[in-house]
């Protein structure tokens, strides 16, 4: 692939609205290909122009949240246009930053407009705002109820922390942002080292459209470098965090957030093994095809992916044995293929040299080797691991085309480690109906365990849309009542405000008695569109 050098100077952060590149210090984004530099400089934010970023997150606030629901629904679908008309050459050039496929960026540009697009949808559907009306009863005894009204209103700005996996979908224009600014939040965007270049061209477009909708300056903001996350997350204007990557990473901003004098809450999706569970009879069914669906989950984006399975948990059988075989057949015609950085490739092959190190574990079947590349590798364990071990070694995500298989030798010690379990972003249960039916409390410990469960698939593939759930309880994301991805993400950054015995018109729009938004409210403890009454 040939190195792209774009022409324009680049580098500068983005702070309300205007270009600012103060710090001597610089870095250079890197082909994940070649590892050649690009010939372009990036400017390290400075402690002042984070400073300066977060203070022009707070002034754009007050206004950007009271803006009308249609004008920040437009804004939105503006973003989602500019991202759209990112042509061919923009999908070169983050393919050549990542190493990522073309086809997989062009279906990845199309997930992060329609992501913008959705949540413009939720705007002008009215539900995020939540609104509960009590009208007073001022005959009621012993003491009168007074008028009281509830809708939810955004936090306040957001440190939003670009992900390395999704350079378009969970970084600058990627979920986090999308919910922060459907809910009337600005943001502050920490773009991520390993796509400098491709971070620069999104937000132009992201500015574009601010300035089109006349969206205040502000609310978009934009820093670089390694180093200023701390800053960033205890800035007293940041009232939230979105992050995405490594549970060492989410964990830090997690304490930094939680020692500032205002603690604040941190969104983080940090670490998930996704395990499968296969039963017998649909592996008597379907065995082959398992072995290779799974083989292909493993390695889709080369491991890469926060629902790639890392675990794959069975009992001992005939059945169980011959998928072994096939799953050793399907790993071992695996491909090397590129990781994103030689950071995340030096990460995988740590985390590979630490699996062979352990006692009870062996490489069933590996891919194809080549330098600089990542090697698929399939281990297969003893279930001493998963129950005699308090440190949970098979537990800890290794990021890559890796999974580990591990055989019990009843169906009691694979609960018994279910029990325990790590929190997960997904479950998967490979069965047939009649089987589903009998392990019911198989399902009940994995509701308990994971955001999404999943019946005779595969997690790798998220569906934006209202049903969707990533997230799960700890350590996969920091807070398990949340999803980064679908519809209900924008309660992250929502709060309720209880308005009483106010002036219905000092009262925001979607509270007064006309209803003028037209929206489904809760009032007296029913559900209805109507007008109230003035009493």
């Amino acid at each position: 692939m040939n190195d792209i050098v774009s022409t324009q100077i680049l580098g500068h952060n983005y702070i309300g609205g205007r270009r600012s590149a103060r710090g001597k210090a610089t870095q250079q984004s890197i082909a994940a290909d070649s590892g050649k530099p690009y010939h372009v400089s990036f400017s390290q934010a400075t402690p002042e122009e984070i400073d300066e970023a977060v203070q022009a997150a707070s002034d754009a606030y007050r206004e950007y949240r009271n803006v009308s629901i249609d004008q920040r629904a437009e804004f939105l679908d503006q973003i989602a246009e500019e991202i759209d008309a990112l042509g061919d050459g923009f999908i070169a050039e983050v393919s050549n930053e990542t190493a990522l496929p073309a086809a997989r960026l062009q279906g990845e540009r199309s997930r992060t407009s329609n992501q913008m697009r959705l949540f413009a949808r939720i705007l002008r559907r009215g539900d995020f705002h939540g609104a509960r009306i009590d009208t007073a009863l001022p005959q009621r005894q012993p003491m009168p109820r007074p008028d009281l009204r509830l809708c939810r209103i955004g936090m306040g700005p957001v440190a939003v922390f670009g992900a390395s996996n999704f350079p378009l979908a969970f970084s600058v224009a990627g979920g986090d942002t999308a919910a922060a600014l459907a809910a009337g939040c600005p943001v502050v965007v920490k773009a991520h080292t390993g796509h400098m270049v491709t971070s620069e061209r999104v937000a132009d477009a992201i500015e574009r459209a601010r300035e089109r909708c006349g969206i205040p300056a502000g609310v978009f903001n934009m820093i670089y470098g390694t180093g200023v996350g701390a800053r960033l997350v205890q800035a007293p204007g940041i009232k939230a965090v979105g992050f995405t990557g490594s549970l060492k990473g989410g964990r830090a901003l997690c304490d930094l957030a939680a020692n500032r004098p205002d603690p604040i809450p941190v969104f983080a999706e940090m670490s998930s093994i996704n395990p499968i569970v296969l039963l017998p009879g649909a592996l008597q069914e379907r065995g082959a095809a398992i072995a290779r669906d799974l083989a292909a989950s493993v390695s889709m984006g080369c491991g890469q992916l926060c629902t790639s399975p890392g675990l794959v948990l069975g009992v001992r059988s005939p059945e169980l044995t011959a998928f072994t075989k096939e799953l050793e057949q399907a790993f071992t015609a695996m491909p090397a293929q590129t990781m994103l950085n030689r950071g995340a490739l030096d990460s995988y092959e740590a985390g590979i040299k630490r699996l062979k190190g352990l006692k009870g574990i062996e490489v069933l079947a590996k891919g194809a080797a080549h330098d600089g590349k990542a090697s698929a590798h399939v281990f297969k364990a003893k279930p001493s691991l998963l129950l005699d071990h308090d440190d949970a070694p098979l537990e800890e995500e290794v990021f890559g085309p890796s999974t580990v298989l591990v055989t019990f030798d009843s169906q009691e010690q694979l609960t018994s480690f279910l029990s325990v379990m790590h929190g997960q972003l997904t479950a998967t249960l490979i069965a047939t109906d009649a089987e589903v039916v009998d392990h019911s409390a198989v399902v009940s410990i994995l509701e308990e365990k994971a955001g999404r469960l999943l019946l005779n698939g595969f997690p790798t593939g998220v569906e934006v849309c209202d049903a969707m759930v990533h997230g799960g309880p700890y350590p996969a994301t920091s807070d398990a009542r949340g999803t980064s991805v679908g519809s209900l993400a924008i309660d992250r950054y929502l709060r309720p405000v209880c308005y009483q015995n106010y002036p219905d018109a000092l009262l925001p729009p979607v509270l007064q008695n006309a209803n003028p938004l037209k929206v489904l409210r809760l009032v007296n403890g029913e559900f209805t569109k109507d007008a109230i009454q003035a009493i």
